[in-house]
């Protein structure tokens, strides 16, 4: 038997509250599980957030179905145009462009936060030779936390960034300054380091980019300076990858702040999530892609492989974007510029003759899956950046707007709300405790541990014999 009962739900801004919901109940149906707790409410599933909206936001601004992307109501493309990269930070921080003498404090604060403690040095040479960048940035934005004790609410008390006061608001600045300005020092020092070089103070009267660059490459020359065009194209690549929304990154970040941590751990924790291959991880995976591909008459054979599910196209597609990614514009715009001083990369013809094929084929088109920003790689590649420090090259950016959504959370009407998402329990329910020696062995793949190999010490030592060894 159907039940049918109406429900007043009240809509603001084209969405309802979550809770809203729990107000459709109904009796529990006879041996329906108790997990369910269907007296309790209705709950709202959604996988992976597809239509979830957590917050209320004044920040970014993006129509998927018409290619749009505005930070504060400015369209993306007239910024990368006309504005720069520290400009358009504050622009996504405060909410407003800034006079000249608004932009001069703010980026003389950046700049002037970009110097390390003496220590760093010695934290950046304990890793090994060969680890990744991104895990020695990520590790670096949490060490920034341990030498700023007034910045930590388990200190200073929870309130420290939400009072909205004068002096909570000078704190917090504070830390905006320090995580933009140090951002590319940290990034620079997990550059060198694997190159045995020495670290390099960040110089003055450099912009925000040439600062980043001089640190990377500067040796003994006197009188360096960095190539401007490469300057320049690395402050717009900075200024269109500063936010977007709430991406996997962001929305670790507020998840993070949520519980009123320090901004460092929380910008570490959305470093981490940038890490990951579906998000900060794609500009690599596009050119390991264009590499496996080869040349251009290759093309034709790669794109009915990824018809056929064997291999994976990178590059196209986006959750949001329905149609081309306003960004990547931009991009094709900027290494137009770049390869002018630096030569074209030699798999930009490959890049071009899959953008075309992809383009035409009505496999691709029914799928929506138009190019996105993640063929800025090109540029980084032809800029001579390692594989795997793209995904640096996108948080250092991206830093501007995981501050911007977290100082919006912190001064949000109504204070700050932990994250505390429910599930939907599917697995047993109550059942009693049986002995060990009454259990009937469950097996099977994903249902045991797995058994792994072990070598040298490890071997060695299984093999050996010794006082308290544990019988197998």
């Amino acid at each position: 038997m159907l039940m049918q009962f109406s429900v007043r739900l009240r809509i603001e801004d084209n969405a309802i509250p979550a809770t809203a919901f729990k107000d459709i109940k109904a009796p529990r149906k006879p041996r329906e599980r108790a997990e369910n707790e269907t007296e309790k409410g209705l709950r709202v599933q959604d996988k992976g957030f597809l239509n979830t909206a957590v917050l209320r936001s004044q920040i970014t601004f993006i129509d998927g179905d018409a290619g749009v992307l505005r930070y504060r109501g400015y369209p993306i493309e007239q910024l990368a145009e006309k504005s720069s990269h520290l400009e358009s930070a504050y622009l996504l921080i405060y909410g407003s462009l800034p006079t000249k003498d608004q932009h001069k404090h703010f980026e003389s604060e950046v700049l002037r936060h970009g110097i390390m403690h003496s220590d760093a040095e010695g934290f950046f040479r304990s890793f090994r030779y060969d680890a990744h960048p991104m895990s020695m940035l990520t590790s670096a934005f949490a060490m920034l936390g341990s030498y700023y004790g007034e910045a930590n609410p388990s200190l200073q008390g929870q309130r420290l960034y939400t009072q909205g006061n004068k002096e909570s608001l000078a704190t917090m600045d504070r830390q905006i300054y320090r995580i933009i300005g140090k951002a590319t020092t940290l990034a620079a020092m997990a550059y060198r380091v694997r190159q045995g070089r020495d670290f390099v103070t960040p110089p003055v009267g450099l912009s925000y980019t040439g600062s980043f660059l001089y640190q990377m490459d500067h040796l003994s020359e006197q009188n360096y300076v960095p190539n401007p065009v490469l300057e320049k194209a690395l402050d717009v690549l900075f200024l269109i990858h500063a936010d977007h929304e709430l991406n996997a990154s962001c929305t670790t970040v507020l998840q993070t702040g949520s519980s009123l941590v320090d901004p460092y751990s929380a910008i570490a924790a959305g470093c981490a999530s940038l890490y990951g291959p579906l998000h900060g991880g794609a500009n690599e995976a596009v050119i390991r892609m264009l590499l496996s591909i080869g040349k251009p008459e290759n093309v034709p054979a790669f794109i009915e492989a990824v018809k056929r599910r064997e291999k994976t196209l990178s590059g196209f597609g986006h959750r949001v974007y329905k149609t081309s990614d306003p960004r990547s514009f931009i991009v094709r715009k900027t290494a137009d510029e770049v390869f002018k001083v630096t030569g074209k990369d030699e798999l930009l013809e490959t890049a071009m003759a899959l953008h075309d094929a992809a383009m035409k084929d009505e496999y691709f088109i029914k799928r929506k899956l138009a190019p996105n920003v993640d063929f800025c790689g090109l540029i980084y590649r032809a800029m001579g950046f390692p594989l795997d420090f793209f995904p640096v090259l996108f948080v250092v950016p991206r830093v501007v707007g995981w501050l911007a959504h977290w100082r919006q959370m912190m001064l949000q009407e109504g204070g700050v709300k932990i994250w505390r998402p429910r599930q939907v329990y599917v697995g047993e329910t109550k059942r009693d405790y049986v002995p060990a020696e009454d259990r009937v062995a469950v097996e099977g793949l994903k249902q045991t541990p797995s058994i792994v190999e072990h070598g040298g010490i490890t071997k060695r030592t299984m093999l050996a014999s010794f006082d308290g060894k544990a019988k197998l």
